[in-house]
């Protein structure tokens, strides 16, 4: 091979790569101008090439149904796809989707891989499962670690759980749980708490069973406890949105909605752009009552209120 030829080959060895990944990021930069056409173009050839972050990235696009038909089947194929390859966000959306849509098996099964790598809402979702038995081998230590390990990294719903908890248990079972999630390591296979008898695997229960978990019988000194309601999960039906804000522009209440769509809040929820004269109300739902509505304002971390839908 002539010098020539060579120095052509080495320049197509060192650019391969980064034409992928700039594509990326391109599809990315259209997302944020609102050319969600031209995004969704980007992404599909590395989609089905493999490329995870355009995976999960066109599983959005489907789920938000912008630059393609609102598709939630597809959009869960392209999360599954990503979730796969070890994508800790697609596994962590496709979890709550799963979840939320009534498949609490596989939705549980999705979010403790994400937990176990540390994503703050899928240890939320399934802390608060291991808390209540519900799904999964209830071990309320382990479940109250998982929590205390998404507060501690700002997740506003998982403060609020986390001030159910402290309520609940005793000051003893509190300092082994948070002893125990101190000795988890971020993406380390995860063991039950030593209140629990250690199996091979997670048992989960059919998504179909009916019956409520065992729970403790009440003590005259300690009332029976009630199931714990993470903040972050709720029904995805009923009457009551949050406003967040008024705009003489529909492309800044769609930048103000891409900037708060990845929170446990509004999650499984979808924006209302309402036109009113020259004005455009973003508004997020639906949630099932006021207070649902209210705890999702706090969990946003900007200005909102909640308003019933009409």
């Amino acid at each position: 091979m002539s010098p020539k030829h060579l120095v052509a080959a080495v320049l197509v060895v060192f650019l391969a790569a980064p034409a992928s990944a700039q594509s990326v990021k391109a599809g990315i930069e259209a997302w944020q101008r609102a050319d969600y056409s031209g995004a969704v173009a980007i992404w599909k050839p590395l989609a089905a090439s493999g490329d995870a972050d355009a995976q999960f990235n066109l599983g959005q696009a489907y789920r938000l149904g912008r630059g393609v038909p609102l598709d939630l089947g597809s959009a869960q194929m392209w999360f599954q796809r990503a979730a796969n390859s070890g994508h800790v966000d697609a596994q962590t959306t496709l979890g709550l989707l799963l979840f939320q849509n009534g498949d609490r098996a596989n939705g549980l099964k999705w979010l403790q891989r994400a937990a176990e790598q540390g994503e703050p809402r899928a240890l939320l979702v399934y802390g608060t499962a291991l808390y209540n038995g519900d799904g999964v081998t209830q071990d309320k230590l382990l479940g109250y670690a998982f929590i205390s390990r998404a507060a501690a990294q700002g997740l506003a719903p998982a403060k609020d759980t986390l001030a159910q908890l402290d309520q609940m248990m005793t000051a003893p079972d509190r300092e082994k749980a948070l002893a125990l999630a101190r000795s988890i390591p971020s993406g380390s296979p995860v063991p039950h708490s030593k209140s629990e008898k250690p199996k091979a695997e997670k048992m989960v229960r059919a998504a179909e069973a009916k019956a409520p978990p065992a729970k403790p019988k009440p003590s005259a000194a300690k009332p029976k406890p009630k199931p714990v309601t993470p903040a972050a999960v709720g029904p995805v039906s009923g009457a009551w949105r949050i406003q967040l804000g008024a705009f003489s522009q529909r492309g800044s209440a769609q930048a103000l909605y891409e900037r708060i769509a990845g929170k446990a809040a509004v999650s499984g929820r979808q924006p209302y752009y309402i036109a009113a004269g020259a004005i455009t109300r973003l508004q997020v739902g639906p949630y099932a009552s006021r207070a649902a509505a209210e705890a999702a304002c706090r969990g946003v971390g900007v200005a909102c209120f909640p308003i019933p839908a009409k």
